[in-house]
């Protein structure tokens, strides 16, 4: 198994209620080495913030340059790093896969939502055992479930729904599942319902908010755009005390 990958899978395991795995989001090299000098064992980077470092709106960053700059943050650190790389661009796994590891990453969000709409559960659990299959153990899926975003709560009953996508995207091979946006008070029936790790979507207001999530079941915590977005809010802030000097 690659060693890197293999590293990364065991920072998910065996976490005590309260100590979830962090994984603060980078956006480009610079930022990585920032969250790698603070201490943090690996690195998730987000779509949307690498979107917006490069220009370009959430979702529509071409894929090519999201290789790219996936490929510039992994390799300005030595701690693993993993990639949201949206629903995968189309690319057939084996392709999805290859790209992933030139890039020099060992893990993936996919969610399962193209455009705003959801996909059907058992096409991506498909997709995801296909993923599985070209991977081996190089790669660390993470399913992202997007029910509470793109989800309708007048027709679908989304905690229940919720649930179903992540036991069967476990079953495909998964390696975690990412209920994003999902309520707090969700996380414990969603964590006993499924034999892999759970990721929330976590607040960057300090250790007490991602303990107490971990608490509820969370195994894992990432940010999205969170950060990139706070750190363009220092920018602002910067440039306009120049502007006033």
């Amino acid at each position: 198994m690659n060693e890197p990958a293999s590293v990364f899978r065991a920072l998910h395991h065996g976490r005590p209620p309260g100590d979830p795995l962090v994984l603060p989001g980078p956006w480009d090299a610079v930022s990585a080495r920032v969250f790698e000098e603070a201490g943090f064992p690996a690195l998730a980077t987000p779509s949307a913030g690498v979107a917006a470092s490069l220009g370009h709106a959430d979702g529509e960053t071409p894929a090519d340059e999201m290789f790219a700059a996936v490929a510039r943050i992994a390799r300005a650190v030595s701690v693993p790093v993993s990639a949201d790389v949206e629903a995968g661009y189309g690319l057939a796994p084996d392709e999805l896969v290859d790209r992933l590891l030139e890039a020099g990453v060992v893990g993936c969000n996919l969610e399962d939502s193209v455009d705003g709409v959801l996909v059907d559960p058992r096409w991506q659990a498909d997709r995801l055992a296909e993923v599985r299959a070209a991977a081996g153990g190089r790669l660390f899926v993470n399913a992202r479930i997007d029910t509470y975003v793109h989800g309708d709560p007048a027709a679908t009953d989304v905690p229940a729904d919720t649930v179903a996508r992540a036991r069967l995207y476990a079953d495909a091979g998964a390696d975690c599942v990412y209920p994003i946006m999902a309520p707090p008070d969700t996380l414990p029936a969603l964590a006993a319902a499924v034999p892999v790790p759970v990721n929330a979507l976590g607040a960057p207001d300090g250790p007490a908010a991602t303990r107490r999530l971990g608490e509820l079941g969370a195994a894992r915590i990432t940010f999205g755009p969170q950060l990139q977005r706070r750190a363009a809010a220092a920018v602002r802030d910067l440039a306009g005390r120049l502007l006033d000097g």
